[in-house]
This record gives C-alpha cells, structure tokens and sequence, in this order.
C-alpha cells in the first residue's frame, strides 16, 4: 500500500483515480493496476478512469470556467469554418440566408447538449452511462455504436481538412496523408494524457486560431464588403442546410458531461449551462459565418479561388493568409493543428463510450481505446481524404437524425418520468443489467420515430416524401416523435419493473 500512496500523492484532487470506494478503490480491483509501467503513469498524473463513477468526494474540482474552453477549442477551428461554407457552396443559399440559419439553429441546438453538461456534476457519470437510465444497460449498446461511428467520423473530417491545409503550405510536397498522420499522433497524446492535460490544452488551442482569422481578415477582409447577389433561398434549401448544421452541434448532447463529472456537485447549474452555451455558440457562429463570407467572396477573388479548387479549404486558407509571406505559412501552420482540439477531446470520448458499447472492457484502461481510435483514424481518412465536401454534407445531414432521437429520450427521461430531480437515480445501479430498464422503450420509441424520420428526410442518395415538399425535417420530427413516443412506452415499462 505504500506505493499506492505515494503514487497518489502526485495527483490532483480531482484526479485521485486509486482513492478508496468502500474498503478498497476502483484501480486496485481492476488488473491494470497491477502493472508497473500503469502504476507509473498513474504517479505522473495521468488519467486512467474510465466509465467508473467519480464519488462525491472526488467531485472537487471548482474551476468551472473549464468547460466553457473546452467548447470554445473544440470547436474554434477550420472544420467549423468549413461547415459554415456549405450553404453557399453546397446548398446554394446566399450570405445573409446562410447567416441566419448558422445563427438560429446553433442557438436553437446547442440548447441540448449545453443543459446535459449540467448533469455531470451532479451524477459522476459519463453521458452514455447516465444513458443506461432511459436505454438500459444493453439498449444502449445501440446509441453507443451510433456514437462511436460519430466521433470517428467527426475526427475523419478533421484530419483530412488539418491535411489538406498542411499540404496547401508546402506546395504539395507535403502530402495529404503525411499531414494526416502528424495529426493524428499529436491528438493522440493529447487524449492520451487524460482530463487534466486535454483542459490545459483547451484553454489555449483557440488563441492561435483567433490570431489566424484576424490577420485573415486584416489582409482579405476587403473582399467581403460586397457579396455578389444570389438567388432567392428556397424553403428546401434553408431546411437541408439547417439540418446540416444541427447536425453539427446536437451530437454532442451523447458526451456533454463527460467533461463535467470531476465538478462540485453544489455548483450553480446555471454556471456551466452558460458557460457551455457560450462555448459552444462564440466558436461555432463565428467560424460558420466567415466560413460563409469567405466562400461567397472567393469566386470574385482569383487567389483564393484557385486555392478554393475542388473544394479544398485548407488551400483556401493559405491563399487568404498568403499575402502575409512566411508569418502566414506559419499561421496555416497553426490553423492546420488547430483540428487537435477537436480530435484529442474526441478521442477521450470515444474511449468511454466503447467501454459502454463492450462493457466487460472498463477494466481496461481509458487510454488504451485511444490507441485504438489512432488505428482506425489514420487509414480511413486517407482513403476518404478527396472526397471531403461529399462526405461533410452527407455525414453532417446524416448524424443529427440519431442524435436528436437520442437527445429526446434523455431528456424526457429525466424531466418527465423522474420530475427533473436527480434524487430519483439509484447510483448503485449504474451497472447493475437486472435493476436497470430494460431499454424496450427507448428502443421502441426510437425505432416508431423512424417511421416519420424516414419519410422526411433529403439527402443526396434518398429523399423523402415530406422533403419532397418541404426540405430535410428528420432531425426535428426525430425529437418531437421520439419524446412522445417514449413517454408512454416507459410507463408501460416502468409497471413490469421499477424506477432505479
């Protein structure tokens, strides 16, 4: 036991992953603790809790304005800048339009995810395990997967745009699948380390953006003064990229307060609703905006224009920076890696959340499914790197439908079967498959959801009936379907085994 105390003696009192639960901590009785070179770097502070609950007394950590960095990093990078360029270059919308969709729903959509981190501090559970109290313990095996293939996907589109940009700056004696793998190792370190380094990371990773976009604007923002007239937005038009761009901030709602479990439980909710709504939406409007500016103004510009071919952003953005000389290679430079504070983040998720998608894996440690992330990632963005516009809109469009779904039935789970109080959650059986729901009902809500999903959505290979007519509203029918189903369905559950 000696060592194990001087091992805890280097870590942070939110951190303390051998701290004794009961007679014994959670470390000891899984069998990475036994390993040597795991004790070690357990004595360098890294983060090692998985799924694990974090007991109350862990829950220590008052620097709340934490979260509201990590949303602002996450998200302050080029891959916003990039989905913001899809309504004039994919959908056809003009630059107010544009605007007005980017500013409406990300308002609208960040609602979700922004409340759900609230929950962490009160729970010391990972948002896919607070899952298994609506889903059950193996239903939401189901989300999980729909999870991962999210995150990866997010990650996918980040190394490619972080690739395609460091390519941009060495005249393409860099290539795509180089840049793609430096990527990828730094975000993997970043994960690799855990909460602690990843908030370091995030409460700095958007001050080299910031400068980027600046200059940016000081030597190109001459060109956005006049955009050219564009034709009147159809109603289809507005909706598809409205989907798009829901897509892009709902999903989050399935690891919100994975990020939250460390905080005092008596903090304010309101203090880490507002900060995660601020987070999110300073860095997504902002970015999606100029993104739209950028790209509606690029065909009037010949340097940009050129580096706009094929869709390619990154050469966008190094021919906005280039009249800079080699202060803006470096700046490209910058903007290139600013995809790791997307990727690192989402990585630590997709870390807890195959532990909940394989549950007999929470033994292993946390770090390792980074390593396994980096195996998939690396490879599936290069083969998917030159066909990046098609994959964004498709992907974006495609993932809000599930998440919205999911989102639904948490949030009625909480606020209608348990009265929004969070007394009503039995902690003790956050793994227990014999006490938690059995999962029918969010299964069957989610699956009769799908019956008025199908029919209203547009993408390039299936349009529906309904987005015949009025344009993609799958991710809306999703959450109001998905609720009203889910209601019922769980009080039928709720009579043939109780609420835990």
């Amino acid at each position: 036991m000696t060592e194990m105390h001087q091992g805890l003696h280097h870590l942070t009192d939110v951190e303390k992953d051998a701290v004794s639960v009961g007679e014994s901590s959670y470390a000891q009785k899984d069998w990475h603790y036994s390993h040597k070179w795991t004790r070690k770097l357990l004595q360098w502070g890294l983060e090692t809790r998985g799924i694990t609950p974090v007991p109350l007394r862990e829950r220590a950590d008052t620097q709340y304005s934490k979260i509201f960095f990590i949303w602002l990093s996450w998200n302050f990078n080029i891959l916003s800048f990039s989905a913001g360029t899809l309504g004039p270059a994919v959908f056809g919308l003009g630059l107010r339009d544009s605007c007005l969709v980017i500013l409406f729903f990300n308002l609208l959509c960040s609602v979700l995810p922004s409340y759900l981190t609230t929950w962490g501090p009160k729970l010391g559970l990972r948002q896919m395990c607070q899952a298994r109290y609506s889903f059950g313990y193996y239903g939401v095996i189901i989300p999980s997967v729909f999870n991962l293939c999210s995150m990866m996907g997010f990650c996918i589109l980040n190394c490619i745009l972080g690739g395609q940009t460091l390519s941009a700056i060495s005249g393409g004696h860099l290539t795509w699948s180089v840049g793609i793998v430096v990527i990828s190792l730094i975000s993997l370190f970043l994960s690799f380390c855990g909460y602690r380094i990843l908030t370091w990371y995030e409460r700095l990773a958007w001050l080299p953006v910031l400068v980027a976009f600046l200059v940016a604007l000081g030597v190109g923002g001459k060109h956005l003064g006049n955009p050219p007239p564009a034709e009147p937005a159809t109603a289809g038009a507005i909706l598809s990229f409205a989907s798009t761009i829901a897509g892009f901030v709902v999903t989050y709602c399935s690891l919100s307060s994975d990020f939250t479990i460390y905080f005092k439980p008596s903090v304010p909710s309101w203090k880490i609703f507002l900060s995660s709504y601020l987070g999110f939406n300073v860095s997504i409007i902002l970015c999606q905006c100029l993104g739209a500016a950028v790209v509606v103004a690029a065909s009037s510009v010949p340097e940009w224009d050129a580096g706009y071919a094929n869709g390619n952003v990154g050469g966008l953005i190094e021919a906005m920076l280039h009249p800079t000389g080699n202060f803006g290679k470096f700046l490209t430079v910058l903007m290139a890696l600013s995809v790791t504070g997307n990727i690192a983040p989402t990585f630590y998720s997709f870390s807890l959340s195959f532990q909940v998608f394989i549950p007999p894996l929470a033994v292993i440690p946390r770090y390792m499914f980074s390593l396994l992330a980096t195996a998939i990632l690396i490879p599936v963005s290069i083969v998917g790197a030159h066909k990046f516009y098609d994959t964004l809109t498709n992907f974006l469009g495609l993932i809000g439908y599930w998440a919205s779904a999911f989102g639904a039935i948490v949030l009625a789970e909480h606020l209608v079967i348990r009265r929004g109080s969070f007394a009503t959650y039995d902690l003790t059986a956050w793994a227990d498959p014999r006490r938690l729901p059995t999962g029918l009902a969010a299964l069957g809500a989610c699956a009769l959801a799908c019956g008025l999903i199908v029919p209203a959505i547009d993408q390039v290979w299936f349009v529906g009936p309904i987005a015949a007519h009025t344009g993609d509203i799958g991710f809306e029918l999703a959450f109001a379907a998905a609720s009203v189903f889910y209601v019922p369905l769980r009080f039928i559950e709720l009579k043939y085994r109780p609420l835990v």
